[in-house]
């Protein structure tokens, strides 16, 4: 059966006809969402959020083109949304915070600052940092510790957002294991 059949009989109540058209499109939603970066989420964030977008294809779509065209422009749209409203002002809060864990009955945040209060000076803690950390992670948790935004991180290292918060991630996760502690 043609996709456009499919579609058909679908919107008169074949739930068949729409599982056989999510399970066709399933490998192209997971091709698109692929291209994207959800920040604090993952790529199954965003396959869901195409599945969504195929859903709403399937019920919106009017004969006037082919279904796999206007179905790949609602699945793009819809990913394309949630990347945009997670990357907003009112998502800033969320994105440039740091994850708060619970160690010994107390709710704390575990960041290479917290390092520095605890008594290590400040050259002993940078030896270290530069004995475990790559030069571009150092460059970056150093600029980050020293208080500049993932924006600014991003301008004056020549990265992409996904990079500079990929090598923010593993300095993070190394100083973690430097120092004993678990996220």
């Amino acid at each position: 059966m043609t996709e456009e059949v499919l579609v058909r009989a679908f919107r008169k109540g074949d739930k068949y006809a729409g599982e056989e058209l999510l399970v066709r499109y399933k490998n192209k939603v997971l091709s698109v969402a692929r291209r994207f970066f959800l920040i604090g989420g993952d790529t199954d964030d965003l396959v869901q959020e195409g599945m969504c977008g195929l859903y709403s294809a399937m019920t919106t779509f009017t004969g006037e083109s082919g279904f796999s065209s206007y179905a790949y422009a609602c699945i793009k749209n819809r990913i394309l949304d949630a990347v945009r409203k997670s990357s907003g002002a009112k998502n800033a809060a969320l994105n440039d915070s740091s994850p708060i864990t619970e160690a010994d009955g107390e709710i704390g945040l575990i960041n290479p600052e917290e390092i520095l209060i605890e008594g290590e000076d400040e050259s002993e803690t940078a030896q270290k940092m530069q004995s475990v950390l790559s030069d571009l992670e150092y460059k970056v948790i150093k600029m980050y510790v020293d208080g500049a935004t993932m924006s600014e991180i991003v301008s004056s290292s020549g990265l992409t957002y996904k990079q500079a918060d990929n090598a923010l991630s593993r300095a993070k996760n190394k100083l973690r294991a430097l120092y004993g502690r678990a996220e």
